[in-house]
């Protein structure tokens, strides 16, 4: 689809109580093309009051949506998803356009977006309660489940679909209505997604979609509204404490899916050709610019420098430049300072004494871009195996046995996801038990799936997405005692 085609069909005000308005004092945010950095388009940027009336049109959508029977929720969720997957070429293009992306993972995106759709839309029909003795007698213990309420849900830049359906999807399921605040880099393709789910039925105020330039303060707002039960948020590490903080005021239930530092182990025994693939899966996939990218790889000693050099040429070969063109590859980074970062810790690390295999500069050229990097000798100190690099560079570390891997992996305040690669499945299980992280990707490059609970521990964050899991946080336990 042309960009020009798809940006006119975008919404580009505020989604309040099913009408489209302007922001209550004018504001407004450019939104630029990261691969040129020219501006795309202009949306509103809601002010406090703006999320204030957001809330109030959740609420009052509240009662009637939790109400409604969950085949009809399931059928609004499975048009949603009919409706994205017959649309994937402009929501594709709005995400490139708008994230900087290769078109191929934004198709991806889209296809994996819509998916959450299809798949609580299945699971609104299967939030069943129980019933039992109590085991002392003379009653029954019935466990029900009930919508939690207005749910404020603040999704990042990176996934502009998939992290809006991610929580959009299971909220619905349950019967809450909800308030979607996207990232003010890539608002587009969250208008898009509250445009699509009213034309899939989704009654006015159940979805809310509010941009905003100025975040604290209208997040606060809505967090302060007695109406608000749930928080949902992905992003930063940093920023999801200061959530947390403002959460604990009003007791509301949160789920956090924060910052990464993922592990990539790359066993003595382990087939090289299938841990190079997984490599690439699971660090260039959207560009490096992913939470569950892989963030340091610890490869054997023994197989280091061949590990190093095969994952260099693949990287090497990528084809770099704008998402759009169909031929690329690896596209640019969100913003000036993504690639500001990615630049830091790299110059950091050579300056410790790391080798450059392929990559390591900023190309002369306009645009966000930063080559794929692969760099082998890397320092134990060095900034970018304690960050969060979040860009497309490998740095590479050898170590000597199983036990010093599990220690490197596990060095770390963060804990979403680890890789492991080895031909013996059973030193395989046992070592995926050792490492600290939600999730483990066991001689595989992508974890990913709407059917899996997805979510991390210690600074990862709280709870769980996806999976029969997912839609559990957005209901509240009712235990009533009766007999008869």
């Amino acid at each position: 689809m042309k960009l020009r085609d798809a940006l006119g069909r975008c919404p580009t005000e505020l989604l309040i109580g099913g009408e489209w308005r302007p922001a209550s004092d004018g504001r407004r945010i450019d939104v630029h093309d990261p691969a040129t950095t020219e501006p795309l388009a202009s949306v509103a940027s809601a002010a406090e009051n703006d999320a204030v009336d957001a809330v109030s049109a959740a609420a009052r959508a509240l009662p009637g949506w939790a109400a409604t029977p969950a085949r009809e929720r399931s059928a609004v969720l499975r048009r949603a998803y009919e409706l994205m997957t017959e649309r994937a070429e402009y929501f594709a293009t709005l995400i490139t356009a708008e994230n900087g992306k290769a078109l191929a993972d934004a198709r991806a995106e889209v296809a994996y977006a819509a998916e959450f759709f299809r798949w609580y839309s299945e699971e609104a029909v299967r939030l069943a309660g129980t019933v039992q003795h109590a085991p002392a007698g003379g009653y029954r213990i019935l466990v029900d489940r009930a919508p939690i309420g207005v749910a404020v849900l603040i999704t990042p830049w990176n996934y502009p679909a998939a992290m809006a359906t991610r929580k959009i999807g299971p909220a619905l399921a349950a019967g809450c209505s909800v308030v979607l605040k996207p990232a003010s880099d890539t608002p587009l393709t969250a208008l898009a997604t509250g445009a699509l789910l009213a034309e899939a039925g989704a009654p006015a105020g159940v979805v809310n979609v509010l941009p905003a330039d100025r975040s604290g303060a209208v997040v606060t707002a809505m967090l302060d509204q007695p109406a608000v039960r749930k928080l949902s948020f992905t992003g930063s590490t940093e920023v999801g404490r200061r959530l947390l903080h403002g959460a604990a005021d009003r007791v509301l239930s949160t789920s956090m899916e924060l910052g990464g530092n993922a592990p990539f182990l790359v066993l003595a025994d382990a087939d090289l050709d299938d841990a190079v693939r997984g490599a690439m899966l699971a660090k260039m996939r959207n560009g490096g610019e992913a939470c569950t990218a892989a963030n340091r790889f610890y490869v054997h000693e023994s197989v280091a420098e061949e590990f190093a050099s095969r994952l260099a040429e693949a990287m090497g070969a990528l084809r770099m430049g704008p998402g759009l063109d169909e031929g690329t590859e690896v596209g640019p980074l969100v913003n000036a300072a993504a690639r500001a970062k990615v630049d830091e810790l790299v110059r950091d690390a050579v300056d410790r004494g790391a080798r450059v295999r392929t990559g390591g500069r900023i190309p002369d050229r306009a645009g966000h871009y930063y080559p794929p990097t692969v760099l082998d000798r890397v320092a134990p100190d060095s900034a970018l195996l304690s960050e969060e690099i979040f860009g497309p560079v490998a740095p590479v570390v050898g170590f000597r046995d199983e036990s010093e891997a599990v220690r490197l992996a596990n060095a770390t305040e963060y804990g979403l996801v680890s890789y492991l690669y080895t031909r013996d499945l059973r030193r395989g299980l046992a070592l995926a038990g050792e490492l600290e992280s939600g999730m483990v990707g066991l001689n595989r490059g992508l974890v990913s799936d709407p059917a899996a609970p997805f979510g991390g521990v210690k600074q990862s964050g709280l709870g769980r997405e996806g999976g029969h899991e997912g839609v559990l946080e957005y209901t509240e336990t009712k235990y009533i005692a009766t007999g008869w």
